[in-house]
């Protein structure tokens, strides 16, 4: 009769630990919290290698032959025209933007004369005195004393200029830390200048590709167009290596 009574028992204990059991399999992965990182893991992995990829085609760049797009535009002229936005900054950060006391820092300054424009270099004999002075020896071309003068005390330098006979003194101002710092805002608005430059040459250029449509296939004059970015995106970066270095030698 007991044993009868365990017999109808295992079935039935057989369906009570089932679920259970079934329940386990399922909760299991729980105690094993890193096995749901894999999803997270590999979704990471290929945005990483999207992005990669991504970054790869963008850096791409293109190099045309100037000759093969002549008809065109001249990406020579163009590259010319940029160089000389670049260039002429340069220039001014040499003539304007300095506070060294050398015989280079009037050779700039122009003189107005009769008989035309010329550099005082070629008009006077420059020399440093001190640190504090800077001496123009006019004995070659005494009647352009007066010019010459007017000149160095209308120039962007704040001179004040002293005349004894056909000498000008030239004191140099004590350079202050103001000073130095107007001298970096102004560099900075020249080289802001510089670049609204070279968007107008980049402008003009795409404008002038953007004509040959009709004769050219889109990809040619895409590509074209990425070449003119390419330059002016070359020039930048030299304008802004310009800055920095204009800068930290003001500041010193």
């Amino acid at each position: 009769m007991a044993l009868n009574h365990l017999n109808l028992l295992r079935p039935m204990g057989q369906s009570l630990l089932r679920p259970l059991l079934v329940t386990s399999r399922v909760r299991a992965p729980l105690l094993y919290p890193t096995t749901s990182c894999f999803p997270v893991a590999f979704s990471k992995g290929y945005a990483t290698k999207k992005s990669k990829a991504k970054a790869k085609s963008q850096s791409a760049k293109v190099n045309i032959n100037s000759a093969l797009v002549e008809d065109i535009i001249s990406l020579d002229e163009v590259k010319a025209d940029m160089t000389a936005v670049l260039n002429a900054l340069k220039d001014d950060f040499t003539r304007n933007l300095t506070i060294r006391t050398s015989t280079g820092a009037l050779d700039h300054i122009v003189v107005t004369t009769q008989d035309g424009k010329f550099p005082l270099n070629q008009l006077g004999q420059i020399s440093v005195k001190s640190p504090q002075l800077i001496m123009v020896n006019m004995s070659s071309f005494p009647e352009a004393t007066a010019a010459a003068t007017h000149a160095l005390r209308e120039s962007v330098m704040n001179l004040n200029p002293e005349v004894d006979g056909t000498i000008i003194k030239v004191p140099v101002p004590k350079v202050t830390r103001e000073h130095r710092e107007n001298l970096v805002k102004l560099a900075k608005k020249n080289s802001n200048k510089a670049k609204e430059s070279l968007r107008k040459v980049r402008s003009q250029a795409i404008t002038q590709v953007k004509k040959s449509k009709d004769t050219h296939s889109e990809d040619i004059i895409r590509l074209v167009e990425k070449q003119i970015q390419q330059l002016m995106d070359s020039i930048s970066a030299d304008i802004d290596t310009q800055l920095e270095a204009k800068s930290k030698e003001i500041l010193g």
